[in-house]
């Protein structure tokens, strides 16, 4: 099927005119050492902006003629597209929001691999090492505000949800915008999308006219969750886990909206940092929200919480339902005492050095079918690291369902095998089957078929 494309020339603004001949041939290699197939794939997600798509192969099969190159010219580079969707251009230009995100894609991308990947200075083998990457790549894409109070706002949640859970996360943005709180989100459609456009109307009501909508992505999950043009900085870490640390580390506080697994895998990513031993008493504004027809949803979150970390997990979230002022006015509160705790303990505001993250944490993950069916799903291990091996076990369950990667690995090999105690597997199991029954797995109108089998 032939879809709408357009080829177009477009040059950068700001501070990427200028790459040397050995960064712009990386970009060009298509070599298995090359860039230039992550620098294809996240370009192609990013004008693709406003599809339905939730599949990372759908996305690179429907555009296969997409090609886009660097053309190198004394005064600065062009990029060069041909291919590209048509849904990224009104009346033959770029959408600027767009235009700038392609932009950020080659930014981060030349920067990870010139400055981090196989750079000694950083030792991404130690809990200190890769912290401290992290930093360089937001510092790079200047998203650290030195000379802001604390205000940036996380917001998780599914990019398959409803229309009353996305109006819904939409009012909570806008309560949150109306009281001078910026946005972060994962960049893409759904709960990611929504908190950034109530935002824009509170901060436009309060003439705010410097509000910030961070997005923060990684080059696997870029295709199913393409970033919204509203997101007015866009970084790319380089995997799901400096993604992950890059939210807490910059975010003062992260309310989290319906989702599927991917959410669930956030979830157990805070929980299992706040849950060290080391972190037991630095606030850190934790709320679960939705509107009443969500209700059932969180209640299925809290007993899996209760069920697998225990009821003190539990203590480190509130649960609000169908208020978003409530939810606003906690948040303003919870961030004031993140600006109290960090004046008192010399802490930076614009980034959270204080918060020990467990090396488990931090190692990549590979969803391959032997690491999935290895996983340490038992309760003989501090809770912490138990919140390490599920947030491992959703991961790979979101890889199989949205990621090129992931849905080749299950065609070539069969589900991901599951294993763990009962007490652990049973309530996970549940989990997840009421996320299909509830839709959650997939964007709506796509039938859902289980990558995993969850083994008891």
């Amino acid at each position: 099927m032939e879809h709408d494309v357009i080829d177009t020339l477009v040059s950068p603004e700001g501070r990427l005119d200028v790459l040397s001949k050995t960064e712009v041939n990386k970009l060009l290699d298509t070599s298995q050492g090359g860039l230039y197939n992550t620098f294809r794939r996240c370009a192609l997600a990013v004008l693709n902006c406003g599809s339905t798509i939730d599949d990372g192969r759908a996305l690179l099969e429907r555009y296969q003629s997409f090609e886009i190159s660097i053309i190198q010219r004394e005064r600065g580079i062009k990029l060069d597209i041909k291919g590209a969707p048509a849904i990224a251009f009104v009346d033959g230009k770029m959408i600027k929001g767009i235009h700038e995100h392609l932009f950020a894609v080659l930014r981060d991308i030349i920067f990870v691999s010139d400055e981090v990947t196989g750079n000694p200075k950083f030792d991404l083998q130690s809990t200190e090492g890769v912290t401290d990457a992290v930093f360089h790549i937001l510092r790079n894409a200047n998203v650290l505000q030195t000379q802001l109070n604390p205000n940036l706002v996380v917001c998780w949640g599914g990019h398959s949800i409803n229309r009353a859970e996305y109006n819904y996360s939409k009012e909570v943005g806008y309560q949150l915008g109306l009281r001078g709180l910026d946005i972060c989100t994962g960049c893409g459609p759904g709960a990611m999308k929504g908190p950034m456009k109530g935002a824009t109307i509170g901060h436009a009501k309060q003439r705010l006219h410097n509000g910030r909508y961070l997005g923060i992505t990684e080059p696997g999950i870029i295709a199913a969750e393409s970033p919204n043009p509203i997101v007015n900085d866009l970084v790319i870490m380089p995997d799901i886990e400096k993604r992950l640390e890059a939210f807490v580390r910059a975010g003062h506080g992260i309310v989290v909206f319906p989702g599927g697994a991917g959410t669930a895998e956030e979830i157990l990513y805070i929980l299992g940092i706040l849950l060290h031993p080391d972190n037991a008493d630095i606030p850190f504004p934790l709320i679960f929200t939705g509107p009443e027809t969500s209700r059932e949803y969180f209640v299925q979150i809290n007993q899996f919480i209760s069920d697998t970390l225990g009821p003190e997990a539990q203590q480190r979230y509130k649960i609000i339902i169908d208020d978003p002022e409530l939810v606003a006015r906690e948040m303003l509160e919870g961030i004031r005492q993140v600006r109290e705790f960090r004046k008192a303990h010399s802490d930076a505001y614009y980034f959270n050095w204080l918060l020990k993250i467990d090396h488990e944490f931090q190692k990549p993950f590979q969803p391959t079918h032997e690491n999935m069916r290895n996983l340490s799903l038992h309760k003989n291990q501090p809770t912490h690291l138990l919140a390490a091996q599920l947030r491992r076990a959703f991961s790979g369950v979101v890889a199989g369902n949205v990621k090129d990667d992931g849905i080749r690995s299950i065609e070539e090999h069969g589900n991901f095998e599951i294993h763990g105690d009962k007490s652990i597997a049973g309530p996970m199991d549940a989990l997840l089957a009421s996320f299909v029954a509830q839709h959650r797995m997939k964007l709506a109108g796509t039938a859902y078929v289980p990558c995993y089998t969850v083994v008891q």
